[in-house]
């Protein structure tokens, strides 16, 4: 099998009729493919996935590859710690270097209410049985000499905690479904989808084709909601624009991926030697949220990420960017995503909300929603998660470390 078809072709050959289609070959989408593929082949036959362009285009090529248990609510601490031991063994199941190390993730407390919240995470750890520990300031310098602890009253580290190369991640998921005969169909969009009498939808598409599917997934992200408008389907989610640079490269030096919980900086050290850094910027005042996806980079971010990054490791003022980027987060009004069967339209199912954090989550999510579609059997988390929530009155913000 060729290499442009396993990561996709815009000349696949589509069925007329699937059980099963994925619009948005992000790394969600393609870890349920996956997943369906490898651990129930079978129970959903004809499967596809159509992208709007090449595979790493979206949110899933744009992030910047953490992986981490260290959340405020217990149940995305275990699912999290589900995803990252799936992580250990996923470069030799998809046979790919996902460049995959952990390093840790250091979290940074500067104000009584960081500190407070680090204080509350770990108990919840402890309770799942996550080895998150506490640190004094000296500590975190020991593991980081280069940062300036000054102003720490806590830290917070858990040394299972990685990250990886994001591009291999979608590629290896790719590769591996094509193989298991998923149909990966690039360069085309989903124009529309229509409701049919007898069950399913049919699916228009932008090269003029039209397939019918008797269940659908919504994979899209950010750019799900386009989707929804068009069956009168209204969901809460919106996307907010998010940036990543990336400065000239160092000798190694910094393991862990560091967190500053006042700011929402993170940086952390390529296998390369690059520092990718980010940072949690709040919409400027008076700007509307959109359903637009804005991508683009800006001289605010660069400025903040800088002035964020030399007050917390001082040494980098010395660095030169490299590059900068941005991709959106898809976010969810309680901070939890959004999964599951669609109101009034049960099959078409939801896959979107993560708000920023569906690429860490993708290997147990993609494993859990795959076990859904083809046994019917349920997860906690997809309760949670349950799409018409909000319809219904019953949402409930239950996570706050919505950071990098």
């Amino acid at each position: 099998m060729s290499t442009a078809t396993t990561l996709g072709s815009r000349d696949a050959k589509l069925p007329d009729e699937l059980d099963l289609l994925i619009i948005g070959g992000g790394v969600m989408g393609l870890s349920i493919a996956y997943n369906l593929a490898r651990n129930h082949p079978g129970a959903v036959k004809r499967v596809a996935i159509v992208e709007r362009s090449y595979l790493v285009s979206g949110a899933s090529g744009r992030n910047g590859g953490g992986l981490r248990m260290q959340w405020g609510d217990a149940g995305n601490v275990a699912l999290m710690r589900e995803s990252i031991e799936l992580c250990r063994h996923l470069a030799q199941e998809l046979n790919i270097n996902l460049w995959f190390r952990q390093g840790g993730y250091l979290f940074l407390a500067r104000t009584e209410s960081g500190e407070r919240r680090l204080h509350r995470n770990v108990a919840v750890h402890e309770q799942v049985g996550v080895p998150t520990r506490l640190l004094a300031a000296r500590e975190a310098l020991e593991l980081v000499p280069q940062l300036d602890v000054s102003e720490v009253r806590v830290a917070a580290y858990n040394p299972e905690d990685g990250v990886v190369f994001p591009w291999p991640f979608v590629w290896g998921y790719a590769a591996q479904a094509a193989a298991r005969g998923v149909v990966i169909r690039t360069h085309t969009s989903v124009d529309a989808l229509e409701p049919q009498p007898d069950g399913g939808y049919q699916a228009r598409l932008s090269t003029g084709e039209r397939l019918r599917a008797a269940r659908v997934i919504n994979a899209t992200g950010a750019w799900s909601v386009g989707i929804n408008r068009g069956l009168g389907i209204e969901l809460p989610n919106h996307p907010h624009r998010h940036e990543i640079l990336s400065s000239e490269p160092l000798k190694p030096f910094l393991d862990p991926l560091v967190v500053d919980l006042e700011t929402g900086l993170y940086f952390s050290q390529s296998t390369r030697g690059e520092i990718v850094t980010g940072i949690t910027l709040p919409d400027p005042p008076g700007l509307v949220p959109s359903h637009q996806v804005e991508l683009g980079s800006s001289l605010r971010f660069l400025s903040n990420v800088a002035r964020a990054l030399i007050r917390v490791m001082p040494i980098a003022k010395h660095l030169e960017p490299l590059r900068q980027w941005s991709g959106p987060y898809d976010m969810s009004p309680d901070g939890d995503a959004m999964v599951g069967p669609s109101p009034d339209h049960p099959q078409l199912i939801q896959v979107c909300g993560f708000t920023g954090h569906g690429f860490m989550m993708a290997p147990a999510v993609g494993r859990m929603v795959a076990r859904w579609l083809a046994t019917g059997e349920s997860h906690a988390m997809l309760q949670r998660w349950d799409p018409c929530r909000f319809r219904d009155g019953r949402m409930l913000r239950r996570e706050d470390m919505i950071i990098g």
